[in-house]
């Protein structure tokens, strides 16, 4: 019961934050190194393409990896990409795939277009025309916004990219209902029987375009790290778990991933909610969705659960089961959360609104979010007398359900079949990220959901504002996951290393606040032994 609700309230939550409040395999051989020019020139699989100079090294944005999903592509695995000729000018961002407006920076308006399959890739200097130099790790960043929203722009990793000495790609996929619409009338059309996977497959088709294209970028294609942050996570989480992308990825990077225990939709579920999405369309037949304009299925998707779909040859079974059974990749996974998850999600639903949660409600919302018997044991362990408001009382209960424990869990199951690196992001001196920045409200957001990523790379391509301490954590953070993305081992200079096991954890602090130091009380911290309880 308390899993089912986990799974549905959690959808919901990202989705209305991500809408109103935040919002073919090909031979990896390499062509020959073209010569140093400015702009920098690569022959791509498809065509060659004409990229840009900076600062911080070259970049190479809007590649296309897949054929536009659109006509009879509608809801059908992704396509390669046709071959073009000339040069193709690789300097914007391409489109992003459908999704509604959000708060968050750059996305004010909605977005109906489906040609979106691009990718982006960030080169540090002296990969591209450099002969003879070593290939270079490469990460693979899969983007949030809970399925429904985001793109490979949210995130410019062009420092990261300089300062770990890695190749990084960024890439869009299908959201929504346009990624993960599961009919029985799909099913029939397609080969593995199930529905519903269009954006994860998508994925994997962007994973198979850097296996066929990196090496001309100066990449390692046999150094692979897919990475990613929220619905991201949870990508990498799923990806790990499905046999058909086996050999596309050599570790793996779980950011506030792990959330319901990266559960996906029973094949049952998914199709009695496509098949209930198609009445709101008002179609009755495949053929009939895939006539309706982006805008009206944009609209008709609102208020449903959409995300992968367990069974057949994608998903063959749940990624928990998978890790625990030995059928998962075996990489090393380098995973985490962040201190203080719940707040963003307390503060959309309350004080966002203008309704601060008060302590006549706060029993209330805890029974109801919960069940009354686990409510109980929740008010019992949550009381308001250790919190500074109801509102952060809830957070702290709502964030260690939904993302510490099940992160922490995650490290357990992962553990018994190849190292598992544990971090916890725990500054919570840390200015919101933009999109709350943007809000002007004085809410203690803490370590709240998304707030580590400011501290990896250009969130939403801004600079942060972080004082003098928290830029050094900052820089101590990019040396663990460039470690990690080079070696499979995350350390950073002068600093402890990051635990592979079940009972230790690394948290990361700026110096007044204690600094990084393994801790051995984050499961007690947030009382796992009660969000433990009658899992598997």
């Amino acid at each position: 019961m308390i899993r089912r609700l986990t799974i549905r309230r959690l959808a919901v939550m990202l989705t209305a934050l991500a809408t109103t409040v935040l919002t073919a395999a090909g031979s990896t051989a390499a062509a020959p190194a073209p010569t140093a020019q400015n702009p920098p020139l690569v022959r791509t699989e498809s065509g060659w393409i004409r990229g840009e100079t900076t600062a911080e090294g070259r970049q190479f944005l809007g590649i296309p990896y897949a054929q536009p999903p659109v006509g009879d592509l509608r809801w059908r695995a992704p396509r390669p990409v046709e071959p073009w000729s000339g040069v193709r000018t690789a300097s914007d961002f391409g489109n992003r795939c459908v999704q509604t407006a959000s708060w968050d920076p750059g996305y004010e308006n909605p977005s109906h277009t489906e040609d979106c399959l691009d990718l982006n890739v960030y080169v540090p200097e002296g990969s591209v025309g450099s002969v003879g130099s070593a290939q270079r790790p490469v990460m693979v960043w899969l983007h949030g916004g809970g399925l429904t929203a985001g793109a490979g722009e949210d995130i410019v990793p062009d420092t990261f990219a300089r300062q770990t000495g890695a190749v990084v790609v960024t890439v869009n996929y299908r959201l929504g209902a346009m990624g993960f619409l599961a009919t029985s009338g799909l099913d029939r059309e397609a080969r593995d029987r199930v529905s519903g996977n269009f954006g994860m497959l998508d994925q994997q088709a962007a994973l198979r375009w850097v296996r066929a294209n990196i090496a001309r970028f100066g990449g390692d294609p046999g150094r692979v790290t897919i990475a990613g942050e929220s619905a991201g996570g949870r990508s990498v989480c799923t990806q790990m778990a499905s046999p058909t992308s086996r050999g596309l990825f050599h570790a793996g990077i779980v950011q506030s991933g792990a959330y319901a225990d990266c559960a996906a939709r029973t094949h049952k579920e998914a199709v009695a909610q496509g098949a209930d999405f198609m009445e709101k369309l008002g179609c009755a037949s495949v053929a009939c969705v895939r006539g309706k304009p982006a805008k009206e299925v944009l609209a008709a998707q609102a208020d449903f659960d959409w995300g992968p779909v367990v069974g057949g040859d994608f998903l063959p079974v749940q990624p928990f089961e998978a890790y625990a059974n030995g059928a998962a990749a075996r990489v090393p996974v380098l995973n985490g959360a962040n201190q203080d998850e719940g707040r963003m999600f307390a503060f959309a639903q309350f004080d966002n609104n203008g309704t601060p949660l008060t302590a006549e409600q706060y029993p209330q919302v805890v029974r109801a979010v919960f069940g009354a018997e686990q409510g109980e044991r929740v008010l019992r362990r949550y009381p308001l007398s250790d919190h500074a408001s109801p509102t952060l009382a809830y957070a702290a209960a709502y964030g260690d359900y939904l993302f510490a424990c099940p992160a922490l869990r995650l490290d357990d199951v992962l553990a018994a079949r190849g190292p598992v690196y544990a971090y916890e992001f725990a500054d919570r001196t840390s200015p919101p990220f933009a999109s709350l920045r943007n809000l002007g409200t004085d809410f203690d957001f803490g370590a709240t959901h998304v707030n580590e990523v400011q501290y990896l790379f250009k969130h939403f391509g801004l600079k942060s504002p972080l004082n003098a301490e928290q830029r050094v954590l900052s820089r101590q953070m990019i040396q663990y996951w460039g470690s990690f993305i080079r070696n499979g081992v995350p350390r950073a200079d002068g600093q402890p290393t990051m635990p592979d096991g079940q009972e230790r954890v690394l948290s990361l602090r700026t110096a007044s606040h204690g600094g990084n130091n393994q801790s051995t009380t984050v499961h007690r911290e947030h009382q796992c032994d009660l969000w433990d309880r009658d899992r598997p």
